[in-house]
């Protein structure tokens, strides 16, 4: 019955997500908000919901490390896994805004997030901090919008506005929206706690595990299917927005709500938010060699992606291997790739 409430709590997190955002930007829309407006607020919001509703049910009920983790879960996941298969589907092409703005900003986000849990806790101040960084970052993309073009908006956004729908059952899919995120933030949040005490480990590996997973559905299925559809600039400025939504919008959000500090354990500050902090630094030179992201950059991402989890089970599991894993995984991987993204530079500078 666990499981089965942790699959129901992810489909209601995904489906809710998605008639939030259809009803609100259409609401929007029918109130002379301009399309750039709703893209830049209502939809980028709309994707890290089933995270936010996740990480601030878990920050309000007490269980303030799995909100945490599952930001730190989503991001790794976001990068390593999403682009990983993307990229193997169809070679990624980086946009110059990416490479120069966006990604400059995950890797800042995500800097003072592993500086603001030096302590092992985001204080309630911290998280306003964050929040008000997500404030001047939309503001920001508000203002390069309105530079570009008053029209220039998302063709998801535009897509959405052509239909007209009356207000009240836009009114009524906001509100089905929001009672199906509670509900599925509730039953994940539930099944997440009590699957971790069935085996034993922390809940902080089930959020940076199973529950990251299951909330970054919707950039799994946004980023695949506008690569098949040869939108693979989308994919990744989708996956990057996402990263600075989750730990500026989420833990912002989250840590206001908690009646406690949010804590990251041991293991969240030495180990899974470094991971973080080094997979968005990673994607800073492979990113910038020849603008786009190669079949073999998916598979070196899926690859680190399949390590990290591989790690976490074996620490969270006290494996008798866990020594050998850690000693291949720091002495034989992790060099191989660093070899392989300063050759990919350095190729990439000297074709240029």
């Amino acid at each position: 019955m666990t499981w089965v409430l942790l699959v129901l709590g992810l489909v209601l997190l995904v489906f809710g997500a998605d008639l939030l955002v259809k009803g609100a930007a259409r609401l929007a829309g029918n109130f002379g908000v301009p399309a750039l407006v709703i893209g830049l607020t209502v939809v980028a919001f709309g994707t890290s919901a089933p995270e936010l509703a996740v990480s601030v049910k878990a920050a309000y009920s007490g269980q303030a490390e799995l909100a945490i983790a599952n930001v730190v879960g989503s991001n790794i996941f976001n990068v390593l896994f999403i682009l990983g298969l993307a990229a193997l589907i169809s070679p990624l092409i980086i946009s110059h805004q990416l490479i120069r703005q966006d990604v400059p900003l995950m890797v800042g986000a995500s800097v003072v997030l592993v500086l603001m849990t030096l302590n092992n806790s985001i204080e309630r101040w911290e998280a306003l901090i964050l929040l008000l960084g997500l404030i001047a970052y939309t503001a920001f993309l508000f203002y390069q919008g309105r530079k570009k073009g008053v029209d220039t908006s998302d063709g998801e956004v535009e897509e959405m506005l052509k239909a007209k729908v009356p207000t009240w059952q836009n009114v009524l899919l906001v509100i089905g929206g929001l009672i199906l995120l509670v509900l599925g933030a509730r039953w994940l949040v539930q099944s997440a706690v009590e699957i971790a005490t069935m085996f034993g480990v922390n809940e902080a590996v089930i959020g940076l595990t199973i529950v990251a997973a299951g909330t970054s559905l919707p950039e799994v299925v946004t980023s695949v299917v506008a690569t098949i559809r040869g939108e693979r600039d989308i994919a990744v400025g989708n996956v990057v927005g996402s990263n600075i939504f989750n730990i500026l919008c989420v833990l912002g959000l989250s840590g206001l709500v908690s009646p406690a500090p949010l804590l990251a354990g041991e293991q969240m500050a030495m180990i899974d938010i470094p991971v973080m902090l080094g997979v968005a630094l990673l994607c800073v030179p492979l990113f910038f060699a020849g603008a786009t992201l190669t079949r073999i950059d998916g598979g070196v991402f899926l690859v680190l992606y399949v390590a990290y989890v591989w790690f976490l089970i074996a620490l969270a599991l006290s494996q008798p291997y866990l020594p050998t894993l850690q000693n291949g995984i720091v002495f034989g991987l992790l060099p191989l790739v660093l070899v392989y993204t300063a050759y990919s530079l350095w190729h990439s500078l000297r074709r240029r």
